[in-house]
């Protein structure tokens, strides 16, 4: 089998408007986009020994561009709220298990497959709009935005336990599409 070969000089050129335009439409922050973006051609970098060629350079950073935005979400779901929820309102211990943490790791030789899927923002996206509509709104401003919950309750005119109760039933909606959309 030839040595697969990538060109990281041309990354820039050929890639960066359409990795940006790809993290823009799921993160909604230009500045993150960017730091996001420059994350991948960073961690491309650093595992080009790991590209097989089993599919083309942009899928495989697709495939890297992902797990940082996967990243970028459990890092704002590690916070606070996410402790809230889990203390306030899991009884049972499965539920702990959110949908970032069930995302296999793109360095791992197992995962590549399965992270090379161009269909994982989508389907988020297509569960997100199986929501009701306030869990939908409060689940964006929450998880996607990452705005403070005093901000949410005052321009929804909600209780800050309120709040938590809509997040939580929105992440266990999420999740339970997710396994019945993304995950079987």
């Amino acid at each position: 089998m030839p040595k697969h070969l990538i060109n990281p000089d041309q990354w820039i050129d050929r890639y960066s408007d359409y990795l940006f335009n790809f993290t823009i439409s799921r993160v909604s922050d230009r500045e993150i986009s960017k730091d996001l973006v420059q994350d991948t051609f960073f961690a491309g970098l650093k595992s080009m020994k790991n590209f097989k060629g089993e599919a083309s350079e942009r899928t495989w950073l697709i495939s890297i561009l992902k797990r940082k935005i996967i990243d970028h979400y459990r890092k704002i779901n590690s916070k606070k709220g996410q402790a809230e929820v889990r203390m306030s309102y899991n009884s049972n211990e499965e539920e702990g298990d959110w949908l970032e943490e069930r995302i296999a790791d793109p360095f791992d030789k197992t995962a590549e497959d399965t992270l090379e899927n161009d269909e994982l923002g989508d389907a988020i996206y297509s569960c997100l709009e199986k929501l009701p509509e306030k869990q939908a709104t409060v689940f964006k401003m929450k998880t996607i935005e990452g705005l403070e919950t005093e901000t949410i309750c005052n321009e929804l005119n909600i209780t800050a336990s309120n709040l938590w109760v809509i997040v939580h039933r929105a992440r266990t909606a999420m999740a339970d599409c997710m396994e019945k959309t993304w995950f079987n």
